[in-house]
Order: structure tokens, then sequence, then C-alpha cells
């Protein structure tokens, strides 16, 4: 691949880790930010992502998932510094038979957990004692803005790499980009993997279809069952409905705490600071589903903005141009799948067949969509 160059558009984990595949192919890479190296705007940018290989509900997430531990196990190697945490994942369920037999599909060592011995595992959390759950061992939390930091340094080290900070994208063409300022960037082939911002690059046909969505969460530092704290797992689908999730403390962060009854569609990317509205739904959510809630020991609150497909059809990969792709409609979900999304992004951009990695295309999360979209 020597003498390819390909420009990467965004540097969340998407862009971040495409651009890494694409130079560890041969190619030369140029990496356009609107903000900072990694930004701390990017939607992927935060303390806390889980990778776990359990989807309720949903086999096909399920079993492409299988190999995300491994995945990140190796992106961190290659990338150095610490920031893979195997802290487990306790997912509550609802539905544990069918679960474990899939489960049992994927070779993934997993417990089932019930009543008393549920409840002295873990005593902070607040459940019934009909409730029963399925803990991975293995699964793990990716300190998120650590391993973008991990990313970014081995890009600026590299000499097949130029980094365009501040540099903001205006126009899409064949193989290149237009920056605010006139310049264009032209390569072999354009990776747009610019999160939130993807609408305003995007044609009206493809962009009416993104929603983009906003989501609170606490920041929470309990004083009362450190021992069970110090040890706890991801949690997920916690409450009646099952859409509250708490991330553990990791590495001196403190628990996170949200659920999708946080998350509302808006019509813009505005500011950052939670509405008090919103602080407190979420406290009187968590008030119910952990013992000795704290409210006090709430520290701090994060607004979080990401794009979702309204069809229900998941992240959207579209051509845009010959030779311009376009990652857009990441969700919640696209995160623990980065590194071998990362690797069919670089392989498209390199003109090269995708590798399977142990799924396909369409076997990715929320089935995504392959549309060659032409403007």
């Amino acid at each position: 691949m020597s003498g390819v160059r390909v420009v990467v558009v965004g540097s969340g984990v998407i862009g971040l880790l495409t651009a890494v595949e694409c130079v560890r192919a041969g190619a030369q890479v140029d990496l356009v930010e609107q903000a900072t190296i990694p930004s701390a705007t990017a939607a992927s940018y935060d303390q806390h992502r889980v990778v776990r290989t359990l989807h309720r509900g949903d086999p096909r997430s399920t079993l492409a998932a299988a190999g995300l531990h491994e995945a990140w196990a190796e992106v961190e190697r290659r990338l150095g510094g610490r920031f893979y945490h195997r802290t487990g994942v306790l997912t509550v369920t609802t539905d544990l038979d069918a679960e474990l037999a899939l489960l049992a599909e994927t070779g993934i060592p997993v417990r089932a957990l019930a009543g008393a011995e549920l409840a002295d595992r873990y005593p902070q959390l607040r459940l019934a004692p009909a409730q029963q759950a399925i803990l991975e061992s293995a699964a793990g939390t990716v300190l998120a803005d650590r391993a973008l930091q991990s990313a970014a340094r081995w890009l600026r080290g590299h000499p097949a790499v130029r980094l365009h900070p501040q540099s903001r994208v205006v126009e899409l063409a064949e193989a290149a980009v237009r920056l605010a300022g006139g310049e264009v960037l032209a390569g072999d082939s354009v990776v747009v993997a610019a999160g939130p911002w993807s609408r305003d690059l995007l044609p009206a046909g493809l962009s009416a279809g993104l929603s983009l969505k906003r989501q609170t969460m606490l920041s929470y530092s309990p004083g009362s069952f450190p021992s069970a704290w110090s040890r706890s797992p991801a949690v997920l689908g916690l409450g009646s409905t099952g859409d509250a999730w708490l991330m553990p403390p990791v590495a001196g962060t403190p628990v996170r705490l949200s659920a999708a009854s946080a998350c509302r569609t808006v019509a813009e990317q505005s500011d950052r600071q939670t509405p008090v509205t919103w602080r407190n739904h979420l406290i009187r959510r968590f008030n119910s589903l952990l013992t000795a809630f704290e409210p006090l020991a709430v520290t701090d609150t994060t607004e979080g903005y990401y794009l979702t497909d309204e069809t229900g059809q998941g992240p959207v990969l579209a051509q845009l141009h010959d030779g311009v792709w376009a990652f857009a409609a990441c969700g919640g979900m696209s995160f623990k799948f980065a590194p071998v999304l990362a690797q069919a992004l670089a392989d498209r951009a390199l003109g090269r067949q995708p590798r399977l990695t142990g799924v396909t295309w369409v076997d990715l999360p929320h089935r995504l969509t392959d549309q060659p979209v032409r403007t």
C-alpha cells in the first residue's frame, strides 16, 4: 500500500483507529479534525465504555461481539498505555435460560446469579429477590478518553501521518475534502467518521433519517459499601424497564450512572450544561436502584451527543463519491465494535475486500447498512 494516501475526517474512536489501521497497512494518512486531536467533544471521548458480549434480545449483536475482548486487548498492546480493564459485566435479565443458551454458542465463560447470591455479591444494588443476572467475568471497561489519547499519540509519532487539528471540513469531493479556509486535501480515498457532525457533510436524503440524541450521565462517588464498589463490574439492565446502567470506578474514576430515560432527541448540539430537571430525573431513578443512594455523592454531570438512525437500521456506511466513505449514526453501540469497524473501514478505503474478523458487515451491531449513496 506504499504511496496510497487516505484522508480521515474525525478524531473520535472510529476515526483514530481507522487511521491506525490504514497506517499499519502501509498507507499515508491525513487526519482532519475541527477541534483538537483527539477531540474532547467527540461522542466517544468519555470516561467509560463497556465491552461485553451479551446484548439482550439481540442474538446477532451477541454473536458478533464474542471476539471483542481480545480485539480491545490487542489495540491496547499495539498503542501502549493502560485503558482496557477486565472489570466484568453484570447484565440483569428476565430471560435467563435463552440468554445463557445464546452465550453458550459464543464460548464466552459466564455465570448465572440470582437471589441471595446476587444480593450478597452486590449489596450496593437494590435488586428484587426474584431478579436474575448473568456475569461475564472476562468482559471489560475501556477508559475511553485514555484510549483516544493513546491512539492520537501513536499517530502523532508516525512519519506516515499528517495531523490537521482545528480544521473544519465544509465539503466533500471525489477522494478529497475542502476545509473552511479553502485548502483542499486530496488522497486516494476519504473516510468520514465525524460522529454527530456527520449530518453536515452527508446528502440531504441520507442525513434526513438521522436523529441527534443527547444523554445525561451522573458521576457518583459513594461513601457506602466501599469494598463492593471497588470490585464492582459494569451493571446493565437495572430497573423495571431494564434501561438503567452503571459503570464501575476504574483507576480512580468515579462511578458513572445513566439510563435510556435520560436520552432525548434534540435539534442541534448546544451547550453541555446539564439542566437540573435531567439531573434530578437520574437522582430519582437511582435512589430506587442503589442501596443507601447518596444524592450529595453526585459530584458531576456530563452531557453526551450521538447520532442514531430513525429507521432502526443502525450505523450507516454510505459511499458518497468514488473513494469517499462515510460512517454515521453510530449510536451508543459502536464504541465496543470500534476495532473491527476500523479494520473494515480501512479495507474499504484501501480498496481491499473487507476482512470478516469473525463477522460480516451485516452482522455488525444494528445491522450496519451499506448504502451506495452518491451526490
